[in-house]
């Protein structure tokens, strides 16, 4: 998950699941933990994987290309590691040839991951510990555990020697969380080694109860997009001992209470939907009655559920187009009044957004001509791709292999967060996510933070529900 979608909405979404649970850590910190045996493949990678320190930045993911090389050349992959400017940094590529009678199908995840506060951990976050029925380590969610289910899948269809209808391609992306040379950067130099008729990636989630029962499985299907909007405001430079009424300072505070006062309308999405009328199933009392009246036309309840569902931040994202200042830059010496002060506002637009009704409505809102509020020049993704459909093989194959898997709803879903999915979308290849293992409400607050988890059973699960997904979508037909 890339670290330029982390202001808000990752943010958002760690806060509401640290609501929701709090960490049980007895072991103190940096105390060696005991090794639990793997009891599957999956985590046995997975725990190579965590070794290989890929942080970013620097992130030398050049070393998981070499750890993952001989093991795919081993059963028969074709690999390919695509090498960057950045000699550190590296793409690693292996495809599993089919009959070529339908196009390939790509599994993609990515080998870099965030930074670490070592003396927050209470294990090595490098260490890949196994206890507790967990494997600990930076990436074990996001997303070097997803890389270990993806890559096991496609592992077994070369070592059970399935007939293939078409390629499975495996892709250990560089660069997503945060770096130049990304999926895009890949595109443009080797897109004939990635091009196929849909991919899986990142996204949505896998979502278990206070019960240990998986709630629901969502594949996301869009991701929201993040545009920087730049707010100014320009006063007289001047002695700080003789202050003037047109203040920088003070002019881009005002803009950003008002904003900080405004919320932004209801914008739901037919995935949006979908999911919510999922957790109005799958939620008790009195939340599934707000989850169904937000869907509803009592513009009065609509109006409350609004209200209680908001309380938990991911939802709120969900449900709107959202506005967080990120970036603060004014003034350069202590005795000087500056001639100029700028905010950053992160905007998340849900797809069908415009970037400039957005900054149009600030403009509204502010209600000061004298602020200029622009987009930045400097927008990393297309905007305004539309959803990926329900309507294909792949997320077809994906939904039976999750409701068999885990006997649980599934509903397509807006990831709140951006992943390097614009990639093929832009280029109109439907794009399906997923963290493919059941997670807990306590898990979710890990991710990107401390002593980060998965389980160890969800592992297996999930490489069982990708390896039945990958037999139906690329399996030969009889």
């Amino acid at each position: 998950m890339t670290l330029r979608s982390r202001p808000l909405a990752v943010v958002a979404g760690l806060a509401v699941v640290g609501m929701l649970a709090t960490a049980a850590r007895s072991t103190p910190k940096h105390e060696p933990a005991p090794q639990q045996a793997a009891s599957n493949p999956t985590a046995d990678l997975l725990v190579e994987l965590i070794r290989a320190n890929t942080s970013n930045p620097p992130g030398n993911t050049g070393s998981v290309a070499s750890l993952l090389a001989p093991k795919f050349k081993a059963l028969g992959f074709e690999v390919d590691i695509v090498q960057t400017p950045d000699s550190g940094k590296a793409h690693f590529i292996a495809r599993l040839r089919g009959n070529g009678s339908k196009r390939p199908v790509l599994i993609a995840a990515h080998a870099d991951v965030v930074g670490v506060e070592r003396e927050k951990w209470t294990v090595d976050p490098f260490a890949g510990v196994m206890k507790d029925g967990y494997v600990f380590g930076r990436g074990a969610l996001d997303f070097k555990g997803g890389m270990a289910v993806f890559a096991r899948a496609a592992m077994m269809l070369a070592e059970r020697k399935v007939p293939l209808d078409r390629d499975v391609i495996f892709l250990a992306e560089a660069d997503e969380e945060s770096g130049p040379y990304s999926t895009t950067w890949l595109a443009s130099q080797a897109w004939q080694k990635i091009d196929c008729e849909f991919a899986l990636n990142e996204g949505g989630w896998i979502m278990k109860g206070p019960n240990g029962r998986v709630r629901y499985v969502s594949i996301s299907t869009a991701d929201k997009s993040a545009i920087p909007i730049i707010l100014t405001a320009k006063g007289t430079s001047t002695h700080a001992s003789m202050p003037r009424p047109d203040n920088a300072i003070f002019a881009l505070a005002r803009a950003l209470a008002k904003i900080s006062a405004y919320e932004t309308p209801l914008f739901l999405t037919p995935s949006t939907r979908k999911f919510f009328q999922t957790l109005a199933k799958t939620s008790q009392q009195p939340m599934s009655g707000y989850f169904a009246d937000l869907l509803g036309t009592d513009s009065a309840r609509v109006k409350r559920a609004d209200r209680e569902i908001s309380k938990d931040p991911l939802l709120h994202a969900l449900m709107r187009n959202t506005l967080a200042p990120v970036l603060m830059n004014a003034g350069f010496r202590g005795n000087v009044i500056p001639g100029s002060a700028e905010a950053t506002i992160n905007a998340r637009l849900i797809p069908g957004a415009k970037a400039e009704d957005v900054v149009r409505d600030l403009k509204r809102v502010i209600g000061d001509s004298t602020i200029d509020v622009r987009a930045s020049n400097t927008i990393p993704w297309p905007q305004g791709l539309a959803p990926s459909s329900e309507n294909t093989d792949l997320y077809r194959a994906l939904e039976t292999s999750a409701r068999q898997q885990f006997s649980a709803e599934v509903t397509p879903y807006l990831f709140q967060a951006g992943t390097d999915a614009p990639t093929w979308r832009s280029r109109g290849i439907p794009v399906y996510g997923i963290y493919p293992y059941p997670i807990d409400a306590e898990d979710l607050t890990r991710m990107h933070g401390n002593d980060e988890r998965v389980s160890i059973e969800g592992l297996q699960q999930g490489t069982e529900m990708i390896y039945k997904t990958l037999i139906d979508v690329a399996g030969k037909r009889e």
